[in-house]
Parts: structure tokens; sequence; C-alpha cells
């Protein structure tokens, strides 16, 4: 019985990731669009102290203005969510494609190349500039600074 869930489990886990249940109710698990697309009546329409419309008027716009924005919503990602998707699902992957196999191998190939520059450049940086600055302190090491008060 314990092989068997573990199996299970095995076959869960192995599970190909494109077919993995998604979430219908939390639908922006990570909140990327968290302060971007909050927008309800009350942020765009608002009446100050002392010049309200009728209630009626004022309970048909909020009506008026949340229902047509829920359906306009979903009017436009039924027909231009699927194109959309898959224009940037190929965007990715292209962007994916590009960094895998030209700009990481581009990078690795430089590190490489610059390894033979960089020892041949400390070389002479330690062949020459080191004694010429050691010398340096020596000369300078001795100089002594007093200050003093002069009335």
């Amino acid at each position: 019985m314990a092989e068997e869930r573990t199996d299970l489990e095995e076959r869960i886990i192995i599970k190909d990731q494109h077919t993995k249940e998604i979430d219908l109710e939390d639908r922006d698990p990570k909140r990327i669009n968290e302060d971007v697309v909050k927008v309800d009546f009350e942020d765009v329409i608002a009446e100050p102290v002392g010049t309200y419309s009728f209630d009626g008027v004022w309970k048909t716009s909020y009506t008026t203005f949340t229902v047509s924005k829920y359906w306009c919503y979903r009017l436009l990602s039924a027909i231009l969510g699927i194109p959309l998707a898959v224009l940037w699902g190929f965007l990715f992957a292209l962007i994916s494609f590009c960094h895998i196999w030209a700009v990481v191998p581009c990078i690795k190939s430089y590190l490489i190349e610059i390894q033979c520059v960089s020892r041949i450049y400390s070389l002479c940086i330690h062949t020459f500039c080191d004694p010429l600055f050691e010398a340096l302190s020596k000369i300078c090491g001795n100089i002594r600074v007093a200050l003093r008060k002069e009335i």
C-alpha cells in the first residue's frame, strides 16, 4: 500500500509542468498586478459634498460602470486573450532561446579568452608597477609632518 502511494506521488511529481492544475480562484498568486489594475468606481468618479446627483442616477452610474467594465474586460480577454498569449509565449520563448543559445555561450567564450589577457596584464603590473610603488613608498615613508601653532 505504501509503495503504491509513493509510486502515485512520484508520478504526480514527474507529471509534465504544462498539464499542472491552475488555480481558478487566485489568478494572480504572485501579486504582479496588485497596484496597477485595481480601478473601482470610487477611484474614477466622485461627487464632492454639495454637488450630489439624484440617488437613482448615482446608483445607475455605479452599476453601469461596474458591469460595463466587467463585461468589456471579459469580451476583450475572450477575443484577444488567446492570440496575445500565443504572442507572449513566442516572445518569451525567443528571449529564452537567444539567452540560452547565444548570450550565455558568448559570455563564457569571452571569459575564457580574456583569462589569457588577464594573466599577461597581471604579470606586467607585478613586473613594472610593484617595484616602482615599493620604491616610492620607501622614499615617502620617512616624511614626517609636524604642525605647530604660532602665536
